[in-house]
């Protein structure tokens, strides 16, 4: 009787939000296409406002991508208003009503992620609605009034949300974003907030949906485009979908690696070398470097329509100082000539008017006579009166001075353009330069980096490669007419950002770390990663060592504590891998628990291909409509990704960031014996959300074996 009753009420509540969700979507379908009118007229204006087009396109883009999940949430307060929840707010056809549906960024709907027993902020009751398009699937509903007690928001529909099978993309998690994680999401953005958090703590969601709240608050950010750098390739394609499910397509996405238009790595290259790259030092490095190519002030002979004209030193120190203020070599150049230019026409000036005195003093009486016998004329100006060149004049030689192609190869030639990628691999090269711009390196050092001048660009060159092209001031290309801000920023390597989040940014060196603010001089930066996760060849151990030479001590720190995607039975066995791995961090603690006990195999080498082979495929019948990944150490990786063409095959350190319904570890001790092993252990043995397998590989054969009944492969005769 009691179950018939709970179940009445159920289907009454997906009833009552089914009618309501319908009358969402029928509005919702209205205020579309009057936007995508508003915006095809807006189009075909000659004089339209670009911007009134831009915004209009980009509110039509939020709502059409609002098809999964238009609505999921619900909140009664205890004064009787009800709000409902969605992935975009709403208004009603009567706009001196209520929001028919919250924004979930908006300050109304804080309490859905906030609201507790302990602290119901004036709420009831809290409801998760589950939907599948247009349909309403399910309802969960958590009362505040202290019957019901957990530190988890919407527990229900998160624990539901966390066992569904894996896909191989992120999806958006704006209706079981947890009290912490929604504190973190709606910080100020007004300077750098680094943001520690263990395997399955939301820190990628918490900084993808960090994004779109920001971008909704702050109006301004969506004309100067954010940017999201993340660890790979593979993990930017991991995550693609995230933002503009969110509605947010004022982003651009990259790597370090691929961040500078022109710039490609194609090699790997030693770790040692890597991090002597790396260092903070090379950015004062570089910019002394830079400054030495600037000219040396002396005397400058110039000729001009047949004449010599010299500009003394102390007229060139103080246009060279002029013009390199704040410059860099090729504005600083270019304010140079300018004032080479004016310079040259107030010499011409100069020396005429002195010819003409000197004339004048030689032959007054014959200019007087000639004075008195000449007809009046009209009255004439400048030079034609007294010889000294009028304003006009000047400038008129001036103008003529700066289109002399004489004149510019004169600048080019004392003041040359350079080349960056030149200039780096010059600098690189040269140890005596080394050793005078970079005196903090040991001759071993110098050696190590000079040795790799001429090679194709690693990883590590391109934040130097970077460093010299802001010092000597490219031009960037241009973006084709009509782009949109994502475009245009893509494209221009000077671009100035609104916000920059940066994913394991534990990964990043300190030069690249000077990357990221050049591109956001305001600081305005959210970095999530986990430096117990680091895998980097530098050698920061800490967040303080991570941003100290960039950062300083102008940061704030926030941390998440709880892990919602791996199982407990898995984080139990990383207490002694951080150990080993010198963690000063408390793990996370994991809340939720699957009941499948970690299971270990030990094969042969000869062994490992077959086994690992009957092994994926066991898992991924048992996970079917879900993922399985293999995290293997670099010593077998490539062997097992040619005979496992299925499923992705990754060093731990390509598979940082990504998740699976099962993971199996092929090689658990070869990973240790990496650099950073213990780092790569812990990321490899946290990639689950359901079941871990390892494979240990013992070359003289197996000493012990655990068996599982639900693991055949495993057992043997």
């Amino acid at each position: 009787m009691h179950r018939n009753a709970e179940e009445i009420r159920r289907q009454v509540a997906i009833a009552e939000e089914q009618t309501f969700l319908d009358t969402a979507l029928t509005r919702r379908d209205r205020v579309a296409a009057n936007l995508a009118e508003r915006a095809e007229q807006a189009a075909t204006d000659d004089d339209g406002d670009l911007t009134r087009r831009r915004m209009l396109q980009r509110q039509y883009e939020e709502i059409r991508q609002t098809e999964s999940g238009f609505v999921f949430g619900r909140l009664d307060g205890l004064d009787g208003t009800v709000r409902h929840i969605g992935r975009v707010g709403l208004r009603d056809e009567d706009v001196q009503a209520d929001p028919l549906v919250v924004d979930w960024r908006a300050p109304a709907a804080r309490p859905f992620y906030t609201a507790t027993a302990i602290d119901p902020q004036g709420q009831a009751r809290r409801r998760h609605v589950r939907t599948s398009g247009a349909v309403v699937t399910g309802v969960d509903d958590e009362p505040l009034d202290g019957t019901a007690a957990s530190d988890l928001v919407g527990e229900g529909a998160l624990l539901s949300a966390l066992d569904q099978r894996r896909t191989g993309r992120m999806a958006t998690a704006i209706s079981t974003l947890q009290h912490e994680q929604d504190d973190i999401i709606r910080a100020d953005a007004t300077g750098p907030l680094i943001v520690q958090g263990g395997p399955g703590t939301g820190k990628t969601v918490v900084a993808l949906h960090r994004v779109a709240y920001l971008l909704f608050t702050h109006g301004q950010m969506a004309e100067q485009a954010v940017l999201v750098l993340g660890p790979s390739p593979r993990f930017l394609d991991y995550i693609a979908q995230v933002l503009p499910a969110l509605g947010e397509t004022a982003v651009v996405s990259a790597t370090c690696d691929t961040l500078v238009p022109g710039a490609t790595v194609e090699r790997a290259e030693d770790r040692r070398i890597s991090e002597i790259k790396g260092r903070a030092l090379w950015q004062p490095a570089l910019e002394a470097y830079v400054r030495a190519l600037l000219p040396p002030v002396r005397d400058l002979g110039l000729r001009w329509e047949g004449e010599a004209y010299v500009l003394d030193a102390q007229a060139v120190a103080d246009a060279l100082a002029s013009a390199t203020a704040g410059r860099s070599y090729h504005r600083a150049r270019q304010a140079f000539a300018e004032h080479l230019h004016q310079l040259l026409a107030d010499a011409v000036a100069e020396q005429r008017e002195a010819l003409l005195q000197q004339m004048e003093e030689g032959f007054e009486d014959i200019l007087a006579r000639f004075d008195r016998r000449a007809e009046p004329q009209a009255t004439a100006t400048g030079s034609d009166v007294d010889g000294l060149m009028s304003d006009e004049e000047i400038e008129e030689l001036r103008e003529r001075i700066a289109g002399s192609a004489t004149i510019a190869r004169f600048v080019e030639t004392w003041w040359p353009t350079r080349d960056p990628e030149a200039m780096l691999r010059r600098l690189l090269g040269d140890r005596a330069l080394l050793r005078r711009f970079a005196p903090a390196l040991s001759a071993e050092e110098v050696t190590l980096v000079s040795a790799t001048a001429a090679l194709p660009w690693a990883s590590s060159d391109i934040p130097l490669f970077d460093a010299v092209v802001d010092l000597l001031g490219d031009r960037p290309a241009a973006a084709p007419h009509g782009a949109s801000v994502a475009e245009r920023a893509r494209k221009d390597r000077a671009w100035v950002y609104g916000h920059v989040v940066i994913d394991e940014a534990q990964e990043l060196s300190d030069m690249q770390w000077h990357m990221v603010l050049r591109r956001c001089p305001s600081r305005s930066i959210t970095a999530v990663g986990d430096i117990d996760q680091t895998e980097a060849s530098h050698r920061h151990t800490s967040w303080t060592q991570a941003v100290q030479a960039t950062l300083g001590e102008r940061w704030t720190a926030a941390e998440l504590t709880i892990c919602y995607r791996t199982p407990r039975e898995v984080m139990e066995l990383t207490g002694p891998v951080l150990a080993k791995a010198g963690s000063l961090n408390t793990p996370p603690r994991a809340v939720r628990s699957t009941g499948i006990t970690p299971w270990k195999l030990t094969v042969t080498p000869g062994e490992l291909l077959d086994t690992a082979t009957a092994t994926v495929e066991s898992l991924r019948q048992r996970w079917v409509g879900g993922t399985v990944g293999v995290v293997a150490s670099a010593a077998y990786a490539e062997e097992l990704a040619a005979v496992l063409d299925d499923v992705p095959v990754l060093t731990a350190t390509q598979a940082k960031g990504l998740e699976w319904d099962a993971t199996l570890v092929v090689d658990p001790d070869g990973i240790t014996a990496e650099p950073r092993g213990w780092n790569g252990l812990y990321i490899a043995l946290t990639r689950c959300t359901q079941e871990l397998g390892r494979l240990q590989v013992a070359p003289q054969g197996p000493e012990h074996i655990e068996v599982r009944a639900d693991v055949p492969w495993a057992v043997r005769t």
